[in-house]
């Protein structure tokens, strides 16, 4: 029964995921973040959980990369899909709608640009696959992590939906900006660069200096900015990866 008990967290990641995508496709993508910021929760403490038990296994490292297909990989293509779908102005499957010959070529593109946004899931599905068989990731990741790249997908998602400021609202509105950032994440879910990992090993100060500076970061920028800070974590996660990077590389 011990063996079981991350495998049992691991497969609430994947309930978590199954409710975020229902509330993708409903659009409410407050729900949608916060069931996706509780799976990621599991999928952070059962790793954590198997190594104190000292029950890792293959079949657990293979349950979390499917539960995390689902929360970190479906659920943010359906969130860009629909952000698309709304930036085009045209609601697929809508019925009894008239286009004018003028329109209809617009139309048409405009019909087939929200799929798109799956290309995420897809380049999602491609990191986990390869972050299963790549030795290097054992303590640090090579590319965006699924989760990171979820959460700055959705709070992109989440901030056009309830902001204020015109300039960020016609810019997340946008679908060309949109495309833009769908393509950004897809290259950076896989790109070959080097990024810390934010699993603890051990609750040791002194081997987990950065992660847990780079924490009380979050939760300072969490409270200055609220939903903003979101998009601004992911990047300060990544910019500070590619500093220790460089500083890594310059001391060798």
């Amino acid at each position: 029964m011990k063996k079981q008990v991350p495998n049992l967290i691991t497969l609430l990641n994947l309930l978590s995921g199954c409710v975020a995508a229902v509330y993708a496709f409903h659009d409410n993508l407050q729900m949608t973040l916060l069931f996706v910021a509780i799976g990621i929760g599991f999928d952070f403490f059962d790793g954590l959980v198997a190594r104190l038990l000292q029950v890792q296994g293959e079949l657990g490292k293979q349950l979390d990369s499917l539960a995390d297909m689902v929360t970190s990989g479906l659920v943010p293509g359906i969130v860009m899909f629909q952000l698309l779908q709304d930036a085009t102005g045209i609601t697929l499957f809508e019925t009894g709608v008239e286009f004018t010959t003028a329109s209809a070529q617009q139309h048409v593109l405009a019909y087939y640009i929200p799929w798109i946004g799956f290309f995420i899931t897809t380049a999602s599905c491609y990191r986990l696959a390869k972050f299963n068989i790549d030795t290097r990731q054992t303590d640090s990741f090579i590319g965006l992590p699924t989760p990171a790249n979820a959460l700055f997908i959705i709070s992109l998602g989440l901030i056009a939906q309830t902001t204020q400021v015109d300039w960020i609202y016609f810019s997340l509105t946008n679908e060309w900006v949109l495309l833009a950032i769908t393509a950004l994440s897809c290259f950076i879910l896989n790109a070959e660069l080097p990024l810390f990992a934010l699993k603890f090993k051990s609750f040791s100060i002194a081997k987990n200096k950065l992660r847990y500076s780079f924490l009380i970061t979050c939760i300072v920028l969490l409270s200055l900015l609220g939903l903003l800070a979101i998009p601004c974590i992911i990047i300060l996660y990544v910019a500070l990866s590619m500093i220790t990077e460089f500083i890594s590389s310059k001391k060798s």
